[in-house]
C-alpha cells in the first residue's frame, strides 16, 4: 500500500494529510457495494462468472480492457474513476449532463433580438 503526504495551504490554513493509493479492485468494491449488487449479478451483466469479479476486487488477476468498459457501464460510473485515473466519482449520468452541457456550446449563436415572452 502506498502512501503520499500532501499539504495544502488554505487561507492561511495549512492542512497535512495522507491519501491512500486507490487500485482498482478496491474501487471496484467500493462502487459494487454502493450500488448494492453482489458478484454474481455483476458478473452476469459482463458475462463472467460472479468468482471472477470476486478475483477482480482481491487484484489475483487483471481483466481486459473490454470487460473494464463493461463494468464501468453496468456500474454507471465514469472508466477514469475505475481505473484510477481521476478520484473524482461521476456517475454515468452525470457525465452524460456534461456532456450536453459541452454540445450546447457547439451550437450556432442564437439571434440577438430573440425575445422571450412570458404569459
Amino acid at each position: 500500500m502506498v502512501f503520499i503526504l500532501t499539504r495544502y495551504t488554505i487561507n492561511f490554513l495549512t492542512v497535512d494529510y495522507f491519501m491512500k493509493s486507490i487500485t482498482f479492485g478496491k474501487r471496484l468494491t467500493e462502487v459494487r457495494k454502493d450500488k448494492k449488487m453482489s458478484q454474481d449479478e455483476v458478473g452476469k451483466l459482463v458475462n463472467v462468472h460472479g468468482a471472477v469479479i470476486g478475483r477482480y476486487e482481491r487484484e489475483e488477476v487483471k481483466p481486459s480492457i473490454e470487460v473494464v468498459i463493461q463494468l464501468a457501464e453496468v456500474l454507471e460510473i465514469s472508466l477514469d474513476y475505475l481505473v484510477g485515473s481521476t478520484d473524482v466519482l461521476l456517475e454515468k449520468n452525470i457525465v452524460s449532463k456534461i456532456l450536453d452541457i459541452k454540445n450546447c456550446r457547439k451550437l450556432p449563436n442564437l439571434q440577438k433580438k430573440t425575445r422571450i415572452t412570458f404569459f
